[in-house]
């Protein structure tokens, strides 16, 4: 096992069960701004598979069959000895030497928001702290200044409360949306990023007047207007333009991968983000963020009802593309610096509900780890 120079795999292990505690990340906040540097060059990266509403740990990583509460799902064998995963997941079974499987996540909080936010930012919700999320924490610490890309990117987000966003870090650290909130029926299925390239009336000429325009206006706003606001303001136009202009917006462009390919990842919101999270790493994004929360019959993991069926569902989405992101990962060379997250706020109860469902159960779930030397 090779070692991981920005954390260690026990670091990244204590820093989850910490967050799920309730305890912040602020103390590896100095180790990571410590050896960002480092991690830079190294071209870390973390892409996080966020599962909004609590998955069934008794139905994905931690099956209990024969138990009575167990449900219909079965077992079945990894190439781990010794280790069992649901039936739902046969891709990652074979997977599972570059798995780090944590079945013992636990916390006391089982509200949906609340509880997205303690895995979030790794501190309770209070009203005087609007505590940033991991991701704007690390689009601090890793993203170059002046790179062509957004340091963090949130594909298809949906966490109830709204929260993980940037917190008192700014704007300047808000995610890049990709397609709008998952559960919306009406967002872009196809993950296009609207408006990155200008109307096709529009010439160059007129572009680089519009520009130069622009600026000189948010150069008299910044001057009239004391404080950071104005020049925060200014700097994700800056951004915003920097992308446009620049080679970083091919990253989007996912028709310029192979159909063999993007069969493979699931030709479905999610399947497509994890293969657009895969493009983002590999143009040098630290922090990008892939949400699955409905597919077929399932809403979201929140399986208060038919759980077997709903799980099953978003299984049999999240299986394919999770396999995919990390052959194409490893066979460009970028699992090992590619650190992949797989959680939700909490998990399900062991008890099975008249509905066929099981109720949200923060004392026991699981969350897995992979890729990143781990």
């Amino acid at each position: 096992m090779s070692s991981f120079d920005l954390f260690s795999r026990r670091d990244i292990t204590r820093m989850l069960m910490a967050s799920a505690a309730g305890v912040s990340f602020s103390g590896w906040m100095p180790k990571l701004a410590a050896q960002s540097d480092t991690a830079k060059k190294k071209g870390r990266a973390c892409i996080l598979l966020w599962m909004g509403g609590g998955p069934s740990q008794l139905d994905t990583f931690d099956p209990k069959p024969e138990h009575k509460n167990g449900g219909p799902v079965k077992a079945i064998d990894t190439v781990v000895p010794g280790i069992q995963i649901s039936e739902y997941l046969p891709g990652l079974a074979k997977q599972m030497k570059d798995l780090v499987l944590l079945r013992g996540m636990t916390s006391k909080e089982g509200d949906h928001g609340r509880a997205s936010q303690l895995m979030l930012t790794g501190y309770r919700p209070v009203e005087a702290v609007n505590y940033p999320g991991i991701g704007s924490l690390l689009a601090k610490e890793l993203a170059p200044v002046d790179g062509e890309l957004p340091g963090f990117v949130s594909i298809s987000p949906f966490r109830f409360g709204g929260v993980g966003g940037p917190g008192f870090l700014g704007p300047k650290y808000a995610p890049l949306t990709v397609s709008g909130n998952s559960a919306d029926p009406d967002a872009r299925a196809d993950l296009t990023v609207e408006n990155l390239l200008p109307p096709a009336h529009v010439s160059e000429a007129s572009k680089k007047s519009r520009v130069e325009m622009l600026q000189f206006l948010q150069q008299e706003f910044t001057n009239r207007v004391a404080g950071d606001a104005a020049k925060v303001h200014q700097a994700n136009y800056d951004r915003a333009i920097r992308m446009v202009e620049t080679q970083g917006r091919n990253a989007f462009r996912l028709e310029e991968e192979s159909d063999v390919l993007r069969d493979v990842y699931g030709r479905n919101r999610f399947g497509q983000g994890c293969l657009l999270a895969r493009r983002l790493v590999e143009r040098g994004v630290p922090f990008v963020e892939v949400s699955l929360t409905n597919s077929g019959n399932a809403f979201s993991w929140d399986t208060h009802t038919d759980n077997f069926n709903q799980v099953k569902s978003l299984c049999d989405v999240l299986d394919p593309a999770w396999c995919a992101l990390m052959n194409d990962l490893r066979d460009r060379g970028l699992l090992e610096t590619t650190t992949i997250v797989w959680m939700g706020e909490f998990g399900r109860t062991p008890v099975i509900t008249e509905a066929g469902g099981r109720d949200h159960f923060p004392l026991a779930w699981s969350t897995v780890l992979a890729g990143g030397g781990l």
